[in-house]
Parts: structure tokens; C-alpha cells; sequence
């Protein structure tokens, strides 16, 4: 019997109230049609009803792939867990599952993507649920939101402090899933799939298993169909003894406005010369000083944002292959790309499934993260996940949880104030405008990352700025490092109300930060 359907045949399949896990990053690995139809199924049918989702990683963004927001319809979805959610520009409107998730119209979780992914692993295997310290102290702790992000989600907890061999553990008890949407670029007439012209593996093996092990249905949307027997072993990614049906969308797009680039695939190498360099400006600034923390030979992991740009200050300076990347979709080396594109990677020397990617994560095997924030409080306390007046111009927590719980080393880079007009000469960076406001602020709308804990286990935490470099003390947040032009007591002391502290021993940041061409950084 063939397993070739429609993509409206397949979700003819999925039941009222069924638990439905999707594979995808943003646009990346994104099985878009088949939640087009699961979304089109609802309106034409009132079927299925009340199902939740499970989402590791965002399905969709803003930028033309809807992903989740096909199934962000009252009635359809009851509840939804993901690590992130899609995100973009205050100037777009807000994406449908947004609005559904402010107006407490579904009962919405942000839990840590690692996290996720050990769910699926735990509930496949029917072991008792997740127990980690991952997101201690941090919203995804109970003593806190314990993931909510609305009423109707605090009302059903997922998450509870659990005593455990003399210790305390946050425990994620097992949800089953009964259907898995996957994702990949190839698949024979026996199901099996490959990922050749895919970004990322992500956790799509994971997810089709935990499924499987419940009696469940694996959807796998793919470009391509070839005869069973034509593929590579060694290149099949997902066999087809766990894939029930297979959905044809010659038009998916590798990744957000990105139809297909072979770099991104690993099946060409770009020129390094081909790459574009950081703008000169405030970030780049920022980038560079955060990079000088940087060792030849080290493992770093990357998250969004001015972090993002530190690779293209290390290609800048002669050196694009000093340090090893490893970023959450899976990609390890090469470039890591940006805007669009981040998730990705150019000329990577290697691509990890997630899940096994989160394990190495959570265990904290790297030497350096590369975070960025968007507000921090006295306690040295990060907020990346909640911006309440505009939520969807933040995706979430995303790896973020996952990555900084147990890093040895963490730099978080960002603008001191927001909106300031900052000027740059050789000479030093003069505020010539303060900004609309400061983020440095007495408490955080959201504990993305926990100071107090932090100091606990000893982890080394530097918070980068165009003004100054803070420290994590036992005493507050101190600038251990000032920029040239910089006023200290009204930059960045009475800028921050007393917020922030300057050493008395505050050393003065190098000029070569400023710098028009390379900074002259050595591995």
C-alpha cells in the first residue's frame, strides 16, 4: 500500500483532542502545508477539536511561512507548549497564536527547547518524565511562572519541584504524543527519509519516535518521492518503518526567504571572502569586545542578536575557523549565519541532531556562550523571554534556558540604554542623547536567567555594553571596564539609577575596538 497522500488526506487522520508534535525551526524543517491543511481541515470541517501542539522549536516566523499560525484558530487548538514561538518587527501585525495566547484564548507554555526534547525521549521510552535542575530559579521554575504564559496555562501546571536523593528537581511529566510532523527533503516509496537539501536534522527522529512508541502517526512532508531501494543507508535519517505517510511540496523553502542555498546544506563550501563583514557601528563595537574573550581552539555556542555578529568579527580579523560554533538547530563550525538565516550555518564541518546538540548544551561541554539580553536587574538577572507591552517581538526562551544553566562562561551583550544616540570617533564613544530608557532596571519582567543561582554554582557572567563591561559580584553588577569617552558617573551610574557600580580599579577599554579596520586579534 502506497503512503503517498495529500497533505488533506493526512490530516483526514488526526483525531479531536489529539497531542500533535511538529518538527521545525522558524522556517527551517518546516512542514508548512501539512498545517496548512490541519488548519483548512478545521475551517471546512470543525475537525479535530481541541488537540495541543508540541513545538521544541518554533514552526513558522512573520516572514512569509505560517507554521503554527494555520492552526491558531479557536476550537482547533486547546494548548500549546513550545520553546519558541514566531517572532519579528513591531511593524508587522501580531502573528494569530500571539493573539490567542495574550487574550487567554489557549492554555500557552514557553519551556526551555532542550527541555522539550527530553520530554519526547522520556515519553517514548515511558520513563517517569524529565527530571533536570535546567530552569531552576528561572520562569520555568513553579516557584515562578513554572513556564505559563497565561491564566488558562497556570491554571493546568506542567511543571513541579519534585525531592529526589536529598535534592531538589524541577519534574516535566510525560505527555504523549499521538501524531508527529516531520520534515525532510527526500523520501522513498518505504518511507525512509533523507535531509540532504535540509539546514538541520533537528529532532524530527525523536519526535517520530516518541509518536511511534504510542500507537501514534508520523506525517513526513518532503520535496521529493524516489523509489524504495534508491537510497543511501548511511544517509537515512529517519527509516520508514516509523513513517506512516508521506506528503509531496516540490515549493518547501530550506529556510525563512531562502528557497535553497547548498551552503547552508553542506553540499558546497563558500569562499570566505564571500561572506559579509559587520557594519561598522555601536554592535559591532559590543561584538568585538565580547569576541576578546575568545581563545583559539575553544567551543562557543551562539544565540540571536549582537551575539550573532561575533563570527563575522573573528572573519574580519583573518581568523573564521579559530573557533569552533555550535549552534542549537544542530550545525557545528563554519559560519554561522544571521538575520534570516540564523539558525543556520555556512560550510559547517558537521550537523548534531538537536536533542543530542541540547545533551552536550545541558552538560555544559563548551568553554564560552555568546547570549544577548534585553533587560537586566540589580540581581544580575537576564530577561530574553517576555516583553509584555509587545510579546511577539521576543520568540521566547528558546535554547536559552537550557545553554546558560550550567555554563561555565557566559557573555551577555546589548545596549546599555535603548534608543540612545551614541557617537564613535578614534578617540573614544561619546552619548551624545540618552536613550528612551535604561536596561538596567530593579527587577526583570521575566527570569530568562538567574543571577542568584548563577552565583551559586560559580559561573563566570559578563554583561557587554557600548559603554562598559559589568561583572556579576557578589556585591550587584559592577563595570569592570569602561569605554573611552565613556563619563562613569553619568553614563552608566546615574544612567542606570545606582544600578550599576564602577570598580574603583576600572580599567579603560581599548581603542581597537573602534577601530575602522581589523582589531588585530590573535587566536
Amino acid at each position: 500500500m502506497s503512503k503517498l497522500v495529500t497533505a488533506s488526506e493526512a490530516v483526514a487522520r488526526i483525531a479531536d483532542r489529539a497531542v500533535v508534535t511538529v518538527s521545525s525551526s522558524s522556517a527551517l524543517g518546516c512542514p508548512d502545508l501539512v498545517l496548512k491543511a490541519l488548519g483548512d481541515r478545521f475551517r471546512s470541517e470543525g475537525h479535530p477539536q481541541a488537540i495541543t501542539t508540541l513545538h521544541p522549536i518554533a514552526a513558522g516566523d512573520m516572514y512569509g511561512v505560517k507554521g503554527m499560525d494555520w492552526i491558531a484558530q479557536d476550537g482547533l487548538l486547546a494548548r500549546v507548549l513550545a520553546g519558541s514561538y514566531p517572532s519579528g518587527s513591531s511593524n508587522l501585525p501580531m502573528p494569530e497564536i500571539w493573539k490567542m495566547i495574550v487574550e487567554d484564548r489557549v492554555a500557552a507554555y514557553n519551556v526551555p527547547s532542550g527541555i522539550m526534547f527530553d520530554m519526547h525521549r522520556e515519553a517514548a521510552a515511558r520513563r517517569p518524565g524529565v527530571l533536570t535542575k535546567v530552569g531552576m530559579d528561572t520562569f520555568a521554575d513553579p516557584i515562578r511562572e513554572g513556564c505559563s504564559m497565561n491564566a488558562r496555562g497556570a491554571a493546568a501546571p506542567i511543571v513541579h519541584r519534585v525531592e529526589f536523593n536529598g535534592d531538589t528537581w524541577l519534574h516535566f511529566p510525560n505527555i504523549q504524543p499521538d501524531v508527529c510532523i516531520l520534515r525532510a527533503t527526500t523520501a522513498d516509496e518505504n518511507g525512509n527519509l533523507t535531509y540532504e537539501n535540509e539546514g538541520a536534522y533537528l529532532g524530527g527522529l525523536e519526535q517520530a519516535i516518541a509518536a511511534r512508541n504510542n500507537r501514534g502517526l508520523v506525517i513526513a512532508q518532503v520535496s521529493r518521492l524516489t523509489a524504495r531501494g534508491s537510497l543511501r543507508p548511511h544517509d537515512v535519517r529517519v527509516p520508514g518503518h516509523l513513517v506512516d505517510l508521506i506528503v509531496l511540496d516540490p515549493d518547501q523553502k530550506q529556510t525563512c526567504e531562502t528557497p535553497y542555498d547548498p551552503a547552508i546544506s553542506g553540499q558546497i563550501m563558500r569562499p570566505w571572502s564571500s561572506f559579509s563583514l559587520a557594519e561598522q557601528g555601536v554592535e559591532k563595537v559590543i561584538a568585538r569586545r565580547a569576541a576578546m574573550e575568545l581563545r583559539g581552539g575553544m567551543t562557543a555556542n551562539l544565540g540571536f542578536g549582537i551575539s550573532a555578529m561575533v563570527p563575522r568579527i573573528l572573519l574580519e580579523e583573518g581568523h573564521p575557523e579559530a573557533i569552533t560554533w555550535a549552534i542549537e538547530q544542530g550545525a557545528v563550525g563554519g559560519m554561522p549565519l544571521t538575520g534570516f538565516a540564523f539558525g543556520c550555518a555556512s560550510n559547517a564541518w558537521g550537523y548534531m541532531p538537536s536533542p543530542q546538540q541540547f545533551i552536550y548544551f545541558q552538560g555544559a561541554g563548551f568553554d564560552l556562550s555568546f547570549l544577548s539580553f534585553m533587560e537586566i536587574d540589580v540581581e544580575g538577572n537576564v530577561n530574553v523571554s517576555k516583553l509584555g507591552k509587545k510579546p511577539y517581538l521576543t520568540a521566547g526562551c528558546g535554547g536559552f534556558v537550557d545553554i546558560t544553566s550550567h555554563a561555565r562562561k557566559i557573555v551577555f551583550s546589548g545596549w546599555f540604554e535603548a534608543g540612545a544616540g551614541v557617537s564613535i570617533s578614534p578617540s573614544g564613544l561619546t552619548v551624545a542623547t540618552p536613550g528612551r530608557f535604561c536596561k538596567m532596571v530593579d527587577k526583570v519582567e521575566h527570569v530568562t536567567f538567574s543571577g542568584n543561582r548563577a552565583r551559586q554554582q560559580g559561573q563566570e557572567v559578563l554583561y557587554v555594553t557600548e559603554r562598559c563591561v559589568i561583572r556579576l559580584t557578589g556585591k550587584g553588577l559592577v563595570a569592570t571596564e569602561v569605554m573611552p569617552g565613556i563619563d562613569p558617573a553619568r553614563d552608566i551610574i546615574a544612567a542606570s539609577q545606582g544600578r550599576v557600580t564602577v570598580a574603583e580599579n576600572a580599567s579603560t577599554m581599548s581603542l581597537s575596538l573602534l577601530a575602522e579596520g581589523p582589531m588585530g586579534w590573535q587566536p
